[in-house]
């Protein structure tokens, strides 16, 4: 039984809602389908589940992209209603006669909706009864035919069944001098399916007497590697030289520590960290070149397109534009930017996502005048790809400390990721940039797994002159951050930064671990740290994380990562995807860059500029 059906525009005005289900729904099941499928670019998915406590939905729609209207249907999950999408194509044929846009209520469209309702109903009763029941097969029956079809040419079983009994091998293949008979293309199609290229020899993970046979031939091949039973010419041997030492080295070539550091003298005065205005306050300049020119690869594809369709009726389409744009017109333009998304680092997945929602969103939509499909693609998966990198709320953390400032409590960030991604490095920058506005900062040290985490935190506080909150080795973090907190609340200090020892998504200790730091310390921003070199794996880390921190919360509202920095992003060029990947997967923003090895090196993402590079 339905739940909900309603149809509404894309500016959100709701047009109509069946009066006659009307079903209370439980939590809010179409505002979360538009800010996590329509506004995220997943509407080219099939259908969408709700979780809400003491509700489980499933929501369909469709689009009527000329007119700018969405049909949605709600129902419970636990039924799977098979008439919904024939509904809904009915709804969308039928409701596109009657609209007007100057129009805000359909009361009238009561009637219609209960005769299409009931016509998808019947519809899918007869196709179920006469939806034929599949029979019992004859599996002997049926292995014989593959016998046949896969021998061909061979002799069937005859005589005894043991691999040696006339010249067999066991399954009803006749040997001759040791092979198959009729060794065609399908008995080797059928080895192969059956995972035996060769029967005889199928012991290890190469064939054996295949080498054998090379060897007693003689067959060798080219000396690539040389031979350590070989002798060496004399004439040519290598003798390693002698390393000559200074006599007397100066600890100044040797010696790059910091005062400090050495023989733990605590009172070498250290100068406070000073490299500059960080790039966090410098606003991006993008150069506003014209774009104009189309890329060579929509060229190519534009190109095939016309071929196909002849000279005339491309160039009428591109002139005087189509009624509607299909499916078949939208692909070759698609499957173009699909790859050219793949070849900026963006995950596969998230590029063919990507690809099916802006056909969804394209589909039936007219062409305009003097416009190619390609630019109109193009200028889609734009505005698509802005939306997603985009942030929805603010990103503002100096609000956001001064906020809890005024609530006499600090303002938490935990940092978190994979190992080896710079999180302590990357934390040191934040904390250089808080510094920068006055914000005072204590580091918390809750890496107590990785042997020297500890000693490299603490050269950054002594460097940046910041306190720093630790314990040593081995210890419960979540109990250190706890006691960090309270430590900050006490004298004071308006961002508390704890840094966590880096795990992969799959390890259940580690990230048990973690989830008990964040349930039991409630921090203000989970800031996930991930590399801008990491392509599909971007999608496996982020995705566990977040079902890791979802799954072994202790609370009913679990904490997810809400918010991303990235770093090494002076290495990739124009590799940039990873960015993409990331803020779709888990739907968090981007909050920091890290671009460079000094204090100074930590941006704002500039969602044009990846925009523009992602496209180019």
């Amino acid at each position: 039984m339905l739940e909900q059906l309603l149809i509404f525009t894309r500016g959100g005005l709701i047009l109509w809602t069946c009066k006659e289900l009307g079903n209370a729904l439980k939590g809010s099941p179409i505002d979360t389908l538009i800010r996590s499928c329509l506004l995220e670019e997943r509407s080219g998915a099939a259908s969408y589940n709700y979780d809400a406590p003491g509700a489980a939905y499933t929501l369909k729609w469709t689009f009527h992209n000329e007119l700018g209207l969405v049909f949605v249907a709600v129902y419970q999950r636990i039924l799977h209603l098979l008439y919904v999408d024939d509904l809904l194509a009915m709804l969308k044929r039928e409701f596109s006669v009657i609209y007007d846009p100057k129009r805000t209520a359909y009361d009238d469209f009561d009637e219609t909706f209960r005769q299409l309702r009931m016509e998808a109903e019947a519809r899918a009763e007869e196709l179920k009864k006469s939806k034929p029941v599949a029979k019992p097969v004859n599996n002997s029956k049926k292995q014989g035919q593959v016998q046949k079809v896969g021998f061909e040419g061979g002799n069937k079983k005859k005589g005894g069944s043991g691999p040696g009994s006339d010249g067999g091998d066991g399954n009803g293949r006749k040997m001759e001098n040791g092979h198959a008979n009729g060794n065609t293309d399908e008995t080797k199609v059928a080895l192969v399916a059956n995972g035996k290229e060769n029967a005889s020899s199928n012991i290890g993970a190469f064939d054996v007497n295949k080498l054998q046979k090379l060897r007693a031939k003689g067959g060798k091949k080219p000396d690539t590697v040389v031979n350590k039973g070989s002798k060496v010419d004399p004439n040519k041997k290598i003798t390693k030289k002698n390393r000559v030492w200074d006599v007397s080295p100066t600890e100044s070539k040797l010696d790059f520590t910091d005062p400090a550091d050495q023989n733990g003298d605590e009172n070498a005065v250290i100068v406070a960290a000073d490299e500059g205005e960080s790039m966090m306050d410098k606003e991006e300049i993008v150069s506003s070149e014209s774009e104009t020119e189309e890329d060579e690869e929509m060229e190519k594809d534009s190109k095939m397109e016309t071929k196909k369709k002849g000279w005339f009726s491309a160039m009428f389409q591109s002139i005087a534009g189509k009624s509607n744009l299909e499916k078949a017109d939208l692909e070759p333009a698609l499957k173009a930017l699909k790859d050219r998304l793949m070849t900026k680092n963006v995950a596969e997945e998230i590029a063919e996502k990507l690809c099916e929602s802006v056909a969804a969103s394209l589909e039936g939509k007219k062409l305009a005048s003097f416009t190619r499909v390609s630019s109109t693609v193009q200028a889609a998966m734009e505005e698509a790809l802005v939306r997603i990198l985009t942030p929805r709320r603010s990103i503002d953390i100096l609000r956001d400390v001064h906020a809890a400032k005024e609530q006499r409590k600090p303002y938490v960030v935990v940092f978190v990721g994979v190992n080896g991604v710079g999180k302590s490095t990357n934390l040191a920058k934040v904390a250089y940039w808080l510094l920068q506005h006055n914000v005072s900062v204590m580091m918390a040290a809750c890496d107590t797994f990785r042997s020297g985490a500890v000693e490299q935190l603490r050269t950054h506080a002594r460097r940046l002159q910041i306190p720093i909150f630790e314990k040593g080795y081995e210890k419960d973090p979540a109990i250190v951050a706890k006691e960090a907190i309270q430590e900050a609340t006490r004298n004071g200090s308006d961002v508390v930064l704890v840094d966590t020892a880096g795990r992969m998504q799959d390890n259940e200790p580690l990230m048990r671990a973690l989830s008990k730091l964040v349930n039991l310390n409630n921090p203000d921003l989970v800031l996930f740290v991930g590399e801008a070199l990491v392509g599909n794996d971007a999608v496996d880390q982020l995705s566990k994380f977040n079902q890791k921190l979802a799954d072994l919360s202790t609370s009913p509202n679990s904490q997810l990562i809400d918010g991303i920095l990235l770093t090494k992003f002076d290495t990739i060029d124009d590799k940039v995807g990873a960015a993409l990947s990331m803020v779709y997967i888990s739907g968090a923003p981007v909050m920091f860059v890290g671009c460079g090895q000094s204090y100074t090196d930590l941006k704002k993402l500039n969602v044009k500029s990846i925009v523009k590079t992602l496209l180019k």
